[in-house]
């Protein structure tokens, strides 16, 4: 939780400046078949409520969130790390298609005190009911309020705020596109003032030099024989899997997943959205017990969308399945 004295102190500390980075997605789309259209200074011509502000616009990229690449993932957080550590609040449009994925990369390479608030739209800005304009300004608002400071990486969506790590998309076409299953908002941007109740908890930065491994995410079900396990295993370079209920699995698929283990390194999270992984509660073959001494790492509390991620910037860092256990020790109940 946050400590009241600290954010009462810093509703006296002066407004950090802003760079806005725009990527694209549906927040700069127009037209009957809406396709990119802003830059990052149109955006920001849409809403006056800006002017006076220290806000300097970049336009970064111009693509739909189901266009960026991993490398584009990786850049984006990068200069968006650069500019938070220069001391600017930083908000970084982007699509809300892959909004989880940046998120998620951002929050795995950053550990500076300036935030760093993603957001973007739902509806594009030639709809009825767009979302864009609204969003963006919360962002700014939130970007550059001193409470914020040391918040880390957070989506800023339909009013509300969201840890990066554990935001989720819950709406395809709504307004109130993200949420956050697991632990809730950490607060709402309110006619352009932030209230913050808590804060999350960060992972430790991780000094990624790329993101091109090859890592699948497969999801087990009713009827599973293993085999999709199996060929991901031996095709790529890890494996997260997406375990039934709170950590449970058929027994062939737990064999799979022993076998996977010791080829790869595999992360495994759980299908419901309020995930959580029991410890010791059944005993039956492929229950949670089993699945824990399988050799796979356990990262309940991630999205399959955020796990991937997560595995994929711990081998573009160079860890091993220790570092990676330490590293991903806080996405589990302890």
């Amino acid at each position: 939780m946050r400590d009241d004295a600290a954010v009462t102190s810093a509703s006296f500390a002066p407004a950090r400046p802003v760079r806005l980075l725009a990527a694209g997605g549906t927040i700069a789309m127009r037209g009957e078949r809406a396709v990119p259209a802003l830059d990052a200074s149109e955006l920001v011509k849409q809403l006056p409520q800006l002017a006076g502000l220290r806000l300097e616009a970049e336009s970064v990229l111009s693509l739909p969130g189901a266009h960026l690449t991993l490398s584009d993932a990786l850049d984006l957080a990068r200069r968006a790390g650069d500019a938070a550590g220069r001391g600017e609040g930083v908000v970084l449009t982007t699509g809300t298609d892959t909004m989880e994925e940046v998120a998620m990369v951002c929050a795995l390479t950053y550990g500076g005190e300036a935030p760093v608030v993603i957001t973007g739209a739902n509806r594009p800005g030639s709809a009825p009911g767009a979302d864009g304009p609204a969003n963006l300004l919360d962002a700014i608002m939130l970007a550059r309020a001193p409470a914020a400071a040391d918040l880390g990486v957070v989506v800023a969506f339909g009013g509300e705020v969201h840890a990066a790590a554990t935001v989720r998309k819950i709406d395809s076409t709504g307004p109130v596109a993200f949420g956050s299953p697991i632990g809730g908002p950490l607060g709402r941007i309110v006619d352009g003032r932030v209230w913050l109740h808590a804060s999350p908890r960060r992972p430790a930065p991780l000094d990624v030099k790329r993101l091109e491994h090859r890592v699948s995410t497969v999801a087990t079900g009713l009827g599973d024989d293993g085999a999709l396990l199996r060929h991901a295993a031996q095709s790529g370079d890890g494996v997260v899997l997406v375990a039934l209920g709170a950590g449970h699995l058929a027994p062939v698929v737990l064999r799979e997943l022993r076998s996977a283990a010791e080829r790869v390194p595999v992360l495994v999270t759980c299908r419901p959205e309020r995930s959580s992984m029991l410890f010791s509660t059944y005993g039956f073959e492929g229950a949670e017990r089993d699945l824990r001494a399988s050799g796979a790492i356990c990262v309940p509390f991630l999205s399959p969308a955020a796990a991937r991620i997560a595995l994929l910037c711990a081998l573009g860092a160079g860890l091993d399945r220790g570092g990676m256990a330490d590293a991903f020790a806080l996405f589990d109940a302890r």
